[in-house]
């Protein structure tokens, strides 16, 4: 695992393939988190990842800096062929299973909400807010700046970027000038 200064990672939490996770600066990934990295994968700065959150299914992940992902947030970066030629299940042997390896990217100042599930090929965009328990499915095209919800997801309203840019700015600064 390759990590920036002042990251937290509490006892509990479990990464799998450490070695596949490069974290920035100021990271908290709470107790009873489970991350399996099987490819190579990203967590930005200033990122907190809530208890009972689970990255898995063997594809690569990125979190942007500035976000968070809530409790119980599941994402999922693969998943099975269910098309009827290939058998199931992660203890079934590669030629009698067709996993597919996906990604899950979620960019900077982003938030999903608790109990939200995330399927694979999902890009959630910069300043992007999905409420709790909501669905987002690998077809769905999310637009920057915005708050969706529901079950599947379903854009409510766009979101500001001023403040929340200008506060990053001023944060920025106030590190380049405590250093």
């Amino acid at each position: 695992m390759h990590a920036g200064k002042n990251v937290t990672i509490y006892e509990l939490a479990k990464l799998v393939y450490p070695e596949n996770v490069t974290l920035g600066h100021h990271v908290i990934i709470d107790d009873f988190v489970f991350i399996v990295a099987k490819l190579p994968s990203e967590i930005g700065s200033y990122v907190h990842i809530a208890s009972f959150t689970s990255i898995t299914g063997g594809g690569s992940f990125n979190i942007g800096d500035y976000s968070t992902l809530s409790s119980g947030v599941r994402i999922f970066t693969g998943t099975e062929n269910v098309n009827g030629d290939s058998l199931l299940g992660a203890a079934i042997p590669a030629p009698y299973r067709k996993a597919i390896r996906s990604h899950v990217q979620i960019g900077k100042h982003c938030m999903v909400g608790a109990n939200t599930v995330v399927l694979p090929g999902v890009v959630i965009p910069d300043g992007t807010v999905v409420g709790a328990m909501s669905l987002v499915l690998q077809d769905t095209t999310l637009e920057s700046w915005s708050i969706y919800a529901g079950c599947p997801v379903r854009k409510l309203r766009g979101r500001s970027s001023m403040m929340i840019l200008a506060l990053e700015a001023k944060l920025r600064a106030d590190e380049g000038a405590a250093t």
